[in-house]
């Protein structure tokens, strides 16, 4: 079954109307976007329920690196970047990527977890068990892209993740696809890696992360680009 005909067994959104008229008439037309009622619930063990934590988790991890940076910049060249249209093809990251000519590049995004029933066993990535690291991903759906992390960049990430004292998972995915996918491509290329958070139910209403996590990722980040080399070259080969 392809996907159209998935979405017209199975997607329906009821807004009470029993006519196309009535449709028109409560202002619904052909491309009126509908979306997630925003939301954001606690629950236990300092983990919380919302809509959109792809990506706020990360934009949140960005403003923690600005506070901390803004008072004590550090030697290396910062530049903090959020970006637009991830899911369609990736196309803020490639035009910030152009503008900036980065040294490196850290893509600072989800990961799904699979610690529930459902789809256990998918990975060995689990919520509350710490930030993750990205060690190979492939799309292979429409976009034929990926990454296999800089091992420099990857060998950064191991090195603070031990001197912060936080626990560092790692994750291997296909069907998976970052910024980082596509600004590894940029000018004479860009040494990448990808570093996430866990999350569970991922693209829905209800996604659930750790505040831990989170937290844990900042203090990585904050590690590498402290001790991030200004005078190495990052050129493969």
């Amino acid at each position: 079954m392809s996907l159209i005909e998935r979405l017209e067994k199975y997607c329906l959104t009821d807004i009470g109307a029993t006519s196309a008229k009535e449709v028109a008439a409560a202002g619904v037309k052909i491309g009126t976007p509908v979306l997630y009622r925003p939301s954001f619930e606690k629950l236990v063990n300092n983990r919380v329920a919302a809509t959109s934590l792809d990506d706020r988790g990360g934009c949140a991890v960005l403003v923690e690196l600005a506070q901390h940076f803004g008072k004590k910049r550090p030697k290396a060249t910062l530049h903090l970047v959020g970006t637009v249209q991830e899911e369609f093809n990736l196309r803020g990251a490639m035009v910030a990527a152009q503008q900036i000519h980065p040294t490196a590049a850290i893509s600072i995004d989800l990961v799904a977890a699979s610690d529930t029933p459902d789809i256990h066993g998918g990975n060995a990535v689990e919520v509350g068990a710490g930030p993750v690291v990205g060690t190979y991903t492939f799309h292979g759906r429409g976009t034929l892209n990926g990454l296999i992390p800089h091992p420099r960049l990857l060998s950064l990430i191991e090195e603070s993740a031990q001197a912060q004292k936080v626990d560092l998972q790692r994750h291997a995915t296909i069907g998976l696809l970052t910024d980082a996918s596509y600004v590894q491509l940029v000018g004479e290329g860009v040494a990448c890696v990808d570093v996430a958070w866990p999350t569970r139910y991922t693209h829905s209403g209800v996604e659930v992360c750790s505040l831990d996590d989170l937290e844990d990722l900042t203090k990585l980040l904050i590690g590498v680009v402290k001790k991030f080399p200004t005078d190495e070259n990052f050129a493969r080969g």
